[in-house]
Parts: structure tokens; sequence; C-alpha cells
């Protein structure tokens, strides 16, 4: 379906409900969108998939549901497209059965017009599925869905899938730490990482030098302040940072938006446009747009959108 996120075309959810596992997901979008589906008449199948927490917080309930009626969506959109798959859940979620993920990647083997970009909080699952027998795998999935078709099979049968984009997210230095290094183990058309939201400053090269100067890197890194309800803050220096730590080593970078509560001391330096305004403290952003995301209203410097090229 058409999509308002930034890095991408279009979102495909043959997934959804999730249940939480780290600090990022305190105020998690989706949990919020869940809630608000599942009261609708019109999306049923999202009853009961989130519920409120005792401080009125959208939370998933930790229950997936696989949507087989969804599955060949990707085959009917014949204009190449940006996908991002599961926005509505993780498909490396521990209650998802392998045999639907095979299916997943077999539509994705079968629609390489598209680049289809999936991003997980589960590396350790991701990393784990593809091991040796996931092309045979995919390739019986491709029989079930179309059948005897040579040129298929043979896309099957190409690990990575040239068209999937493996990604995952780090809130923090922490998640960081746990998942990249995860990531960079698992065969990979292109790999990125998603610092959204970004709660404090993370240095991607921490440890195992990330970016560069390893078999494995990162091809591409998106980064973006929290926005919703109860968002987090989000300074505009950590986004900054990060925007420097990929042009100085040559990466694709993304700034998404600024989030909801943007804050830093800048309003000093007069780099923000004239319209901008700020809190009496001089800390927090007073942007218009809620989340943060119309770049009229950040400096030059931010308003940045880059993609890695296609593989």
């Amino acid at each position: 379906m058409n999509t308002k996120i930034e890095w991408c075309d279009m979102t495909w959810n043959p997934v959804i409900g999730c249940t939480p596992v780290s600090g990022g997901c305190r105020n998690c979008f989706a949990a919020r969108d869940a809630l608000r589906l599942g009261a609708n008449p019109n999306t049923p199948y999202y009853a009961g998939l989130a519920t409120k927490t005792a401080d009125g917080r959208p939370v998933f309930t930790g229950e997936v549901r696989c949507l087989e009626d969804r599955l060949e969506q990707p085959l009917r959109w014949r204009k190449p497209r940006r996908i991002f798959v599961n926005s509505m859940s993780d498909l490396f979620h521990p209650d998802m059965p392998d045999e639907f993920i095979d299916q997943v990647f077999a539509v994705m083997a079968l629609a390489p017009q598209h680049t289809f970009q999936v991003l997980t909080k589960r590396p350790e699952r991701l990393a784990g599925y593809m091991v040796k027998g996931v092309a045979n795998r995919i390739d019986r999935a491709v029989m079930r869905i179309q059948g005897w078709d040579p040129s298929a099979i043979d896309r099957a049968r190409a690990i990575p899938l040239p068209n999937v984009w493996f990604g995952v997210s780090a809130e923090n230095q922490k998640t960081a730490d746990e998942r990249i290094p995860l990531l960079l183990q698992t065969p990979a058309a292109k790999r990125f990482v998603s610092c959204e939201p970004l709660l404090e400053p993370i240095e991607l090269e921490r440890g195992r030098a990330y970016l560069v100067h390893s078999d494995a890197e990162i091809d591409w890194v998106i980064v973006g302040g929290e926005s919703g309800p109860r968002a987090r803050p989000t300074d505009v220096d950590w986004v900054r940072d990060i925007v420097a730590q990929c042009r100085a080593t040559e990466i694709p970078v993304f700034v998404k938006q600024l989030g909801a509560v943007p804050i830093g001391r800048e309003c000093l330096f007069g780099i923000w446009p004239p319209h901008v305004r700020y809190a009496a403290d001089h800390e927090r952003i007073l942007l218009k747009d809620r989340k943060g995301s119309d770049p009229s209203e950040w400096p030059e410097d931010l308003r940045v959108y880059e993609f890695p090229e296609a593989a």
C-alpha cells in the first residue's frame, strides 16, 4: 500500500503483529496504528493485536498473524518500487514459521523489478535463517506460487537475492553494538542501519569498524527522531554526527525526520531558517511539522536524502 515513509515507495505487510523487544519499541507507531485499525470494522484482521498499557500507551500483545491473501501483492505491481517489508511487524519475529518466511522470499524472487527493504530488530533470527539450504527452501516456495518456471527458479537460487536489502534498527549504542555485527555476518545484496528513533548518540564505528575496514560493510544509514505522543527528545547534534560519520566513510545517509521533540542550542549560531522558533530555555526547537519531517524547517546541512545504488 502507499505510504508516507520517506525512504520507500510502498509498504507490504503479509505479516502483522509484534512483541516489544527493546527501548525503541516504547512508542511504536505500528502498535498505535494496529490499535486504531483493530477498532475499525473494515480492518478486522488487526483486532486484538494491540492493547493499551496502564499508562495509556498502545503496545503489541505478542501475537503475529500471517495474511496469505497479501502474499502476492508485489507481483501485481508492475512499476519498479522500493518496498518496505512488514512495516506492521518483524519478518523475523520468533513466532514466524520458516515456511511463511520462505514464501515471502519466493515472492521477492519472483518480483525482480522491485527493491525490497527488510528491516528487523532480530538479526540473530535473520542470520540463522540465511543458512545453507535456504535456496532450496525458497525455490520450493516459488514452485508452489508459480509452478515450474526455470527462470524463476534460477532467481530464487541466487542467494543473497540481488533485490533484497537487509537492515537493523538501532536506537542507541547498545542496540547498535548488538545488532550491527550480526547484520554484517548475514549474506545480503545491501545492508542498512535505521537509527530511528534516535534516543542517544551512536558511534557507528565503535568496536568493530561497522562502516568500513571489514569484509562486509554497511551500505546505507537512515536516521530520525521519535514522533507521536510522548515522543522522547532527539538532540539535533546526534543526527548531525551520524551524517558526518557517513560523509567520512562515503556511505549514503537519509535524514528522515528530526522527531516531535528536537532539542539543541543551535539557535545561538543562526543556522536554522528564520521562521523556526525556540522554547524559552533555547533547547527545544519548536517546529511546525509535528514529526519534524519538513526539511524547509531544518538547517541546510541536514537536508540529506541519499540512497545506495541498486545491486
